[in-house]
């Protein structure tokens, strides 16, 4: 099977989305975009100063509008924000435009992973474990509605984890 032209990784904060897309990227001769990087390409500002600024209402708008142009993209490997599946129109982009990948990780991954590095608004707000047990709970289903693939990535290395996306689909 020939790959597919773009990839869409999507997952919770913390997956690795971004690490193992810009492993996919190179591994397949791709271009690796991240979508919340895009955001704050276009604004000049980061993503916690959005949602300081706008609310996550208005940060979700911004990333209706990213997505929307990077799954037009020809040859992608796109790593999304964890959030990016709440919106019908996101996951009908996703899905309608190129292979969806669902990087899953436990609760107690997440945890570990997000405990140190970029800011994470959603996590400041209260327990760090129960926002992302909530975050899961409601958005796992979502993320395994728009996938044409689900890998765990709990304890695995980057490479191990993009090498077993490219197995697949090649």
């Amino acid at each position: 099977m020939k790959h597919p032209k773009n990839i869409f990784l999507v997952g919770p904060m913390g997956a690795g989305k971004s690490a193992v897309g810009r492993q996919l990227a190179r591994a397949l001769h791709l271009t690796f975009v991240d979508s919340d990087d895009e955001i704050e390409s276009r604004t000049g500002v980061d993503i916690a100063f959005i949602f300081e600024k706008e609310g996550e209402e208005g940060f979700r708008k911004r990333e209706s509008a990213a997505i929307d142009d990077l799954t037009r993209l020809d040859g992608a490997v796109l790593a999304t924000g964890g959030g990016a599946v709440l919106s019908p129109v996101n996951r009908s982009h996703l899905g309608g435009r190129g292979f969806v990948v669902y990087l899953y990780t436990t609760v107690d991954q997440q945890v570990a992973r997000t405990e140190k590095g970029r800011q994470r608004p959603l996590l400041e707000s209260g327990d760090p474990r129960g926002i992302l047990e909530d975050l899961l709970r409601q958005r796992d289903p979502l993320y395994r509605e728009v996938a044409d693939l689900v890998v765990e990535t709990d304890g695995r290395r980057v490479h191990a984890v993009a090498k077993e996306i490219v197995e697949h689909i090649t």
